[in-house]
């Protein structure tokens, strides 16, 4: 496919999404939750570990630490155990205790919903933030790039770059701002469904004819 005008990638793109909401009409964000707090939690969970995982672990951690105040009180060795099978348990309790503390001292116990404010909490980077604005309040600030959304938006030719915060800036020249929160879950839910990392199936992909990397 030949080079395409900003234009060119605009359309297509809203034709990938439109298709995409077409074929995923519950795609929402996979995390288990009920309160922000909890998503919060959750996602800094997530980092190197799946969300299936995290959610198997979050079943009795969040029975145990109930609000921001229990786990701000939290004794860090004991939630390091609590939440060991998601990985690098002992810098993601810190984080969530640390993260805790700051909003009891500083919101109350509340989050704030802004991400200048969220990326100032322990643990919470750009795209953590975005998650919690997105999944937890329906705002967008900005679109949550994970492996799945960073690769296929590569295949798709919406972006060239490899690193997420360039990667964001390119999908969000050519995606409408009502999407950037849906375009997230849409392209995990695709990427666990066909477009897979070890072997995109394309002869059944319903976004091959919109693909410059499909092989069929």
């Amino acid at each position: 496919m030949p080079l395409e005008s900003k234009e060119k990638r605009i359309k297509r793109a809203k034709q990938v999404v439109e298709l995409l909401k077409k074929n995923y009409p519950d795609a929402k964000c996979s995390l288990n939750f009920k309160t922000v707090h909890q998503l919060m939690v959750a996602t800094i969970l997530s980092a190197q570990c799946t969300d299936e995982r995290v959610n198997k672990t979050t079943t009795t951690l969040f029975k145990k630490y109930k609000s921001v105040k229990d786990f701000a009180n939290a004794n860090t060795d004991e939630l390091a155990q609590d939440i060991f099978a998601t990985g690098f348990h002992n810098q993601k309790a810190n984080s969530i205790i640390n993260s805790a503390r700051q909003l009891m001292d500083l919101y109350n116990g509340k989050i704030p919903k802004t991400l200048d404010k969220l990326v100032k909490l322990s643990g919470v980077g750009r795209k953590t933030g975005s998650v919690i604005l997105g999944a937890g309040f329906g705002l967008a600030e900005g679109i949550v790039v994970d492996t799945h959304v960073g690769r296929i938006s590569r295949l798709l030719k919406f972006t060239s770059q490899k690193d997420p915060i360039k990667i964001e800036q390119d999908l969000m020249r050519i995606i409408d701002s009502t999407d950037w929160i849906s375009y997230s879950h849409l392209m995990i839910y695709h990427g666990r469904a066909i477009c897979k990392a070890r072997k995109p199936n394309c002869k059944n992909c319903f976004l091959r004819n919109l693909c410059p990397s499909s092989v069929i």
